[in-house]
């Protein structure tokens, strides 16, 4: 390129340049990549910081209203209601999780203990239930509620082994897990229910704190060494939870314990008609230890006889 042509080329530029940056109408109009892209950037930012999303009073647990919830990731409860239309106001389950418990089960049950290993679990049980009669005697309430913060755990640990070890073998668990995480939950709503007509004292909360953190150890490392003992365990458990729950209804019919409405959450969880009362509500939850006691006694028994659970489809939804 010729000297000419270059200095031609820069005073092109040169007036390009001032036309950009020339003063109009009093005011420097000046534009620059900055002020674009700043510009786009703040444009995406609208366009991200929606307007926050509020969540409408919801009815909690208790019945209550809860306070809006504001957030703008859009994530909305939905909207349940019963079979009559009126809100469902229940947070911890849903309609179609509940149902009508099978009572025509045999509650009298028992499996003979005939090798050294189910001995062992039995009298492992038996030690343990007579020091929990002799603090609770005929207290069943209180007794109920500590059984069930205990029998809500071989349910969770054992479903989380078997969940574990599904994943590291990368193979399925013939529907054990989901079995085993269904009785977790099961038990854990029949303490929900029983708080709903009792207080626990504090000395009976420290109990709970005690037992549990014993009892969730121990359960886990008998799951890891054996299986099936924990199963067999959990079975003779099952089967003194059913003889409590029989003590219990035997106080009720003598009227030594008050009969009293049945609670709101018990209603809706195993459909019992409107005018249920506390028999019915003991009743169908010893129907559900029956129901717990047969499952894990089968799993133990499928163990035993040198097979896995994977093996073998597990009772899912069996109540």
């Amino acid at each position: 390129m010729s000297r000419s042509a270059a200095v031609k080329m820069s005073g092109l530029l040169m007036r390009q340049l001032w036309g950009e940056f020339s003063p109009r109408g009093g005011m420097v109009q000046i534009r620059h990549w900055s002020n674009m892209s700043t510009s786009s950037k703040t444009k995406e930012e609208q366009k991200t910081h929606q307007p926050p999303h509020t969540v409408a009073d919801e009815t909690n647990d208790a019945g209550d209203k809860a306070k809006k919830i504001v957030s703008y990731w859009g994530v909305d409860p939905p909207k349940i209601s019963k079979e009559d239309g009126t809100p469902w106001k229940w947070n911890s389950f849903r309609p179609w999780e509940t149902y009508s418990a099978d009572i025509s089960i045999d509650v009298k049950k028992h499996h003979l203990p005939t090798n050294f290993m189910d001995k062992f679990a039995y009298w492992t049980v038996q030690s343990l239930k007579y020091p929990t009669y002799l603090f609770f005697q005929r207290r069943h309430m209180c007794h109920a509620m500590l059984l069930e913060t205990v029998a809500a755990v071989p349910g969770m640990v054992g479903g989380m082994l078997l969940h574990c070890k599904s994943l590291r073998r990368f193979e399925h668990s013939g529907g054990w897990i989901k079995a085993l995480l269904e009785e977790a939950e099961n038990e854990r709503m029949h303490l929900m229910t029983f708080i709903e007509l009792s207080n626990p004292k504090w000395y009976e909360r420290a109990l709970v704190f005690a037992v549990q953190g014993v009892f969730v150890n121990a359960y886990f490392l008998a799951y890891l060494a054996s299986p099936k003992l924990a199963h067999r365990i959990v079975g003779y458990l099952e089967e003194e939870a059913v003889n409590s729950y029989t003590e219990f209804l035997i106080d009720i019919e003598k009227g030594l314990f008050d009969n009293s409405p049945a609670p709101a959450i018990a209603i809706d969880y195993w459909r019992l008609p409107a005018d249920a009362t506390l028999k019915d509500v003991v009743t169908v939850i010893r129907a559900d230890e029956a129901h717990h006691r047969d499952l894990n006694h089968f799993a133990s028994d499928i163990q035993c006889q040198g097979h896995e659970l994977k093996d073998y489809p597990a009772p899912i939804g069996y109540h």
